[in-house]
């Protein structure tokens, strides 16, 4: 499979490294030579160096023969990936896709009227993320959960606490324990010290391991009590920055729960998000880093805790200050890869990391229509 990738930042190369274990033939265009170089020296990619509106740039990568194109150029406007979405499909490439920053063009009619023009797939980082956080913010007994087979089944995954009833208990004493055969789930996979682990019948649960499983969605509540887990309806929640990221969650939870509230230290910004958001969010303007600070503005009242500014640190520490707090459910942005296995050591219970969620998306697209969604965590 020919696939050309223009762009070599985080979700390129990430996406580069995917897609290189499935042995596909990849060139990477960036018009940064030291962009190239680095993910040279992790992918097994071809990589060429030019504009990525370049027709001559596109053909020698190849552009016009490839099977899939993706256009995740970095640090620019969206139209310098459209225009080089539409050129390689004009030159000849049989499928293209293009990251956006304009949640417009996700409209149904917005995607047909692209999809004519011959870009097949639109993706918004910030929206996938926003997505992914609201669906989460529904499961507080799991760390991860993930739909397939049309929402039949669901994959979730147990962080196993020091009180978890698991704890030193091996694979096949947990299923002799349980009682009840109308349960149908297995449990599929372990993580356990950046290690996966596919379990047998004399592999011991540990504490902080991240356990996965796979299980009808109506055997959700069932799982989740065998894993000492309990599930809390939220109907609130707190979200610290008003990113693109945190208004588009604002702007869906609001639909779902009965109470949002925007803690976002710049003025301006609060500002904007008065006049684009609906009044019954709430906006506070304010440093979520102060603990005293969240106090006064009632977090403890909160079911949910959102963090998501541009600090990977003031996330994580703000979600583990939340859940002293009493708060049931923490999610974290985090976009340092190397920071998301401190994060659930740290107790946050879902980390959320942009890159890794649209390169997954994208990587579905590469697969065949028997896949529903496939999700890559590092």
């Amino acid at each position: 499979m020919k696939i050309v990738i223009v762009g070599a930042g985080e979700i390129g190369s990430h996406l580069a490294k995917m897609l290189s274990h499935e042995g596909g033939d990849i060139c990477v265009l960036d018009s940064d030579a030291s962009r190239l170089a680095r993910i040279s020296s992790v992918a097994d990619v071809a990589v060429v160096n030019g504009n990525p509106t370049s027709i001559k740039a596109l053909k020698e990568a190849g552009a016009h023969k490839a099977d899939l194109f993706i256009s995740v150029f970095p640090y620019t406007n969206q139209e310098i990936n459209i225009v080089s979405a539409m050129l390689a499909k004009n030159l000849g490439a049989k499928k293209v896709t293009a990251r956006i920053s304009d949640e417009e063009y996700l409209t149904p009619e917005n995607r047909l009227l692209f999809k004519e023009m011959g870009v097949e797939l639109l993706f918004y980082p910030e929206k996938i993320a926003a997505d992914e956080i609201t669906d989460q913010i529904k499961h507080t007994g799991t760390t991860e959960s993930m739909d397939f087979a049309r929402g039949k089944l669901q994959i979730v995954v147990f962080k196993l606490d020091d009180d978890s009833p698991l704890i030193d208990l091996k694979l096949g004493e947990f299923a002799a324990s349980i009682a009840d055969d109308s349960l149908l789930f297995r449990v599929i996979a372990i993580s356990r010290n950046e290690q996966t682990i596919i379990p047998r019948f004399d592999t011991k649960f540990q504490y902080n391991d991240l356990v996965y499983a796979i299980t009808l969605r109506d055997g959700l509540p069932d799982l989740l009590r065998l894993f000492g887990k309990s599930s809390v309806e939220v109907d609130s929640v707190m979200i610290m920055g008003g990113s693109t990221t945190g208004e588009l969650v604002a702007k869906s939870l609001s639909k779902q729960l009965g109470r949002v509230k925007i803690i976002e230290k710049d003025r301006e910004r609060c500002l904007e998000l008065s006049s684009k958001l609906d009044n019954t969010i709430l906006i506070s303007n304010g440093d979520g880093r102060n603990s005293d600070f969240l106090l006064e503005e009632g977090i403890k009242d909160f079911d949910a805790f959102v963090a998501l500014t541009e600090s990977d640190e003031a996330n994580i520490l703000a979600c583990v200050a939340a859940k002293k707090f009493g708060i049931a459910k923490t999610v974290a942005g985090v976009e340092n890869l190397e920071y998301i296995r401190l994060a659930e050591e740290m107790g946050v219970d879902t980390v959320i990391n942009r890159k890794l969620i649209t390169a997954g998306r994208i990587f579905k697209f590469t697969l065949s229509g028997k896949a529903r969604f496939v999700k890559y965590m590092s």
